[in-house]
Order: structure tokens, then sequence, then C-alpha cells
């Protein structure tokens, strides 16, 4: 829960921007559309032995100055492109989800937003809707972008570029991912044609503007997704150099699951007043999911992780390290279980054949570290198992949030042996849940009827690329 602390004021002097934000935004090209681990851990797990920690208390939100524009009901009421009403049709979006309702008409008429929620709320359309219909019509030149949204991770950058794209091509706005991990010599020729949207992460973007390949400086509409995360993996320092690369009194967008010390001093000095978009962390338990900690011993954690890996339909599994992964990944193939691993040293290419195999059911287990935890969606993933319970309670609303996304039913199960059980009543009550509480066993009767875990085949599996990744070999001329 958060606390009341109040920060020291932020001097926001060489950052400030004019009073009427969405007036001083107008002039810039845009149009203005309106106003201890544990006794002994089993170590083919590879537990670390560490405890989850409490959460540090969060700052208060900050207050709108300038009232909003009310939230509306339907995508129509929006004043967005045709193009972009029609592109929503065709891909069955009907009705926006609050915080795009929310937001939407204040971010289109220029305003910066702080949006705080959980993960799978819908806010990738609330910003990127946005960025695209304020950018459309504005033809970038080369290496000057016209619109950034910085993201944690590869796999977010990836699937943020992945969801816009089918309304970023009826309105002809160029999309360019860069990230790391992945060939920068086309990162650097998409940025060199021009491109109007960059979605990066902050390292490569980085290496690019050294480069010379990217300048930022005619950027005006920018969005930090999950900034959060940005500062868990310490990316605030180079955040904050890309951002004051950017001119001031260009639109600014913030979303945060938290706002933590870093994340609060980001608000303070980028935003200007912002409207204000918030659902209780603890509200990321929708009534769609469900959340059980189930009570298992030592000795019985390996088979009783290896029969909720056999069941029916698809599971993400987290574990600590990559190690664990891969020790874990082995054994669910060799036990007859489609299981691939992913953690951050796998290469890039392999991490999105991976992902791409569980999405369409090729593989039924994704067996990962916390990479997974943030900018993946999988469609009726309906169970996220913490193998090892996670070490904060941010990492757990971000696990779970996985599944149950967008309406959709699922489950988060935490198996947790005697030793942790104090602790990780101390985090699921900083995280806002009240779980149900099961003690099971490998075998027994409440195990499946829980996770619908079963005996696996026993038969080893190999894993193997499905027709639509297996590349053809052109036949060449007959001989006679």
């Amino acid at each position: 829960m958060s606390r009341d602390r109040t920060p020291r004021p932020h001097d926001r002097s060489s950052h400030s921007r004019g009073q009427n934000a969405a007036g001083s935004r107008a002039g810039g090209g845009f149009r203005t559309r309106g106003a201890g681990r544990s006794a002994a851990p089993d170590r083919r797990f590879g537990g670390k032995g560490r405890k989850p920690v409490a959460r540090q208390g969060e700052y208060e939100l900050p207050r709108t100055e300038t009232p909003p524009l009310p939230p509306v009901a339907a995508f129509g009421d929006l004043d967005l492109p045709d193009a972009v009403l029609a592109a929503l049709t065709a891909q069955g979006v009907t009705e926006p989800f609050p915080i795009q309702a929310a937001t939407l008409p204040n971010s289109l008429a220029g305003r910066d937003v702080l949006g705080r929620g959980r993960t799978g709320s819908g806010k990738t359309l609330a910003f990127g809707l946005a960025v695209l219909a304020r950018t459309a019509g504005h033809r970038a030149e080369a290496r000057h972008p016209r619109a950034l949204i910085l993201v944690p991770t590869r796999e977010l950058a990836q699937q943020v570029t992945a969801a816009l794209t089918p309304y970023a091509k009826p309105l002809r706005v160029r999309l360019a991912t860069v990230v790391g991990g992945m060939s920068i010599g086309r990162q650097t020729a998409a940025l060199r044609g021009g491109t109007e949207v960059v979605v990066a992460t902050p390292g490569r973007l980085q290496d690019l503007i050294e480069r010379g390949d990217c300048v930022l400086d005619r950027v005006e509409v920018t969005v930090l997704d999950e900034a959060d995360q940005m500062a868990d993996l310490g990316f605030m320092p180079q955040v904050t150099q890309l951002l004051n690369r950017i001119p001031v009194g260009g639109q600014r967008m913030l979303f945060s699951a938290t706002l933590d010390r870093d994340v609060d001093l980001l608000v303070r000095r980028y935003l200007n007043d912002p409207v204000v978009h918030s659902v209780d962390p603890a509200a990321g338990a929708v009534t769609t999911m469900e959340h059980h900690v189930l009570h298992v011993r030592p000795s019985d954690k390996f088979a009783v992780t290896t029969e909720i890996a056999a069941r029916d339909g698809r599971v993400l599994m987290f574990l600590d390290t990559k190690q664990a992964v891969d020790e874990l990944t082995a054994h669910l193939l060799d036990s007859g279980v489609r299981a691939a691993g992913l953690h951050g040293g796998k290469a890039q290419p392999e991490r999105n054949r991976t992902l791409e195999r569980f999405k369409t059911g090729h593989v039924t287990v994704l067996v990962a570290t916390n990479v997974a935890a943030r900018g993946i969606h999988i469609d009726r993933l309906d169970l996220v198992v913490n193998v090892d319970p996670p070490a904060d309670p941010k990492d757990y609303l971000h696990r779970g949030g996985r599944t149950a996304r967008a309406g959709e039913s699922g489950s988060v199960v935490t198996l947790v042996l005697p030793s942790q059980r104090r602790d990780m009543t101390r985090l699921m009550a900083d995280a806002g849940i009240t779980p149900r509480i099961a003690e099971v066993r490998s075998g027994g009767e409440e195990l499946s009827r829980i996770t619908g875990a079963r005996t696996p085949s026993g038969v080893p599996v190999t894993i193997t690329a499905p027709p639509s990744e297996r590349r053809v070999r052109p036949r060449g001329p007959r001989r006679a």
C-alpha cells in the first residue's frame, strides 16, 4: 500500500514548458484536436536462496491543474482519422478500455498524460493511437523521427510495434523498432530512410544517436512505457539523457505500474500538468484472475511442477535464474512436455522464435525468468506459475499480468516452501491480494483441481521448427 511520503521539490527550470500545453504544441506541426529461499531449495531449479522483500512506498500522484476532457463511450466519439476507426473495426476492437476512454480525448488534444495501472489494461492503444493520429501527415526526414516510444525490453518494443502496425499502415506512418540483440545495420537503414515513430530500448537508441544515425531534435510526442521497470533495470540515467535531447514544449506521456522515487522524479521533471489516470495496484487483481498460494514440501516441489506443466493448455512458468530455466526445460522435454526456455542469455532471434512457437501452441509450456514478466501478450493463456516466488510485489503483479488480459480469465499459482510462507504472506499483502491457500502433493486431487495437473507421458519430445518456420529451397531447373 502507498505511504504518505512527501518528496523534495525538483528543479524544473531547465525543462519547464509553456502554461498552455496544448496551445504551445499546436504550433509544432501537429494537429490540435480539441481541448532465505528456503530450507534447501531444490537445486534442480537453481534456487538462489533469497527471500521476497517488501515494496518501497510510492509517492502521491500529482494533481491536475487544468480539468481534463471527459471520458468517451466509444472510439467513434474521438476525433480519430477514419482510417484508424476502420482499422479498429477490422481488428475487432469495439469498445475502449477504461484507460483508453479516459486518456485518449486528452492525449489527442496534446495534453501530457500520466497513467498508472496494471499490465494488460490496454495502455498500448491508449498512447499508441494518439501518437499515430498526431503524427499522421507529417513526414519525417532521414534520421529525424517525429515521435519516440521508450520501453524497457526488446520483447515489449516488438509487441508495441506489432500492436500499432495495423493502425499505422493506413495512415502511412512508418514505424521502426530499435533494440539490442538485433541487426543494427537494418535499424540504421530504417532511420536513415525516414521513420515517423521510433519504438526503442534506451541502450540501443543511445548507441544509434552516438553514431549519428538518429537525432531527437524534432521529436514532438514522447512516451515512456513501463517506466518503473526502466528504473528497476537501471536505465534512468540513459532515459534522462535521452529526454534532455528532446526539445521542450512537446507532448509527453508516461505509463507505470508504480510511482517509486525515480519514476516520481521523471513525472515532476518532464510532465507538465498531466492528465492522471490511475488504477490502484490492488485493482490489478481483477475479478477474472484467481490467485493461489500452494504450500509444497521441498522434496515434492519438482514433481508438483512437472505435473502442472503436463496439463492440457498453455502455461507460463517463472523461475529465478537462467540455469534453473534451462534445467527445468530439459527435464520437461525428457518427461514428454513440449517446453521451451526463455531468458536473457539467449540470442534475440531465438527468443523471438520461442515466443512465436508458444503463441501458436507449437510449444505448450514456456519456462522463463523475469524477462517474460512484461511486454509479452499471449492470447488465451489461463495459467501462470511462480515456481520460484518473486522477490517483489511489482514482479508478482507483472508476472501475473500475463494472464487474464483484456477481460479474459486466468489463474496465478505460486509454489511456496514452508520457510517461505511468512515472506509470501507479506508480499501478497503489499500487492493488495488475498490468495486462496492450499497444501498440495504430487498426484493429489487438490493439485489437479486447481491447476489441471496430470502425470506426464514420460516419452521424451524434441521441439522442431513448425512448417511455417521451415525454409523451402527453390528447386533449380531440371537437367535433361
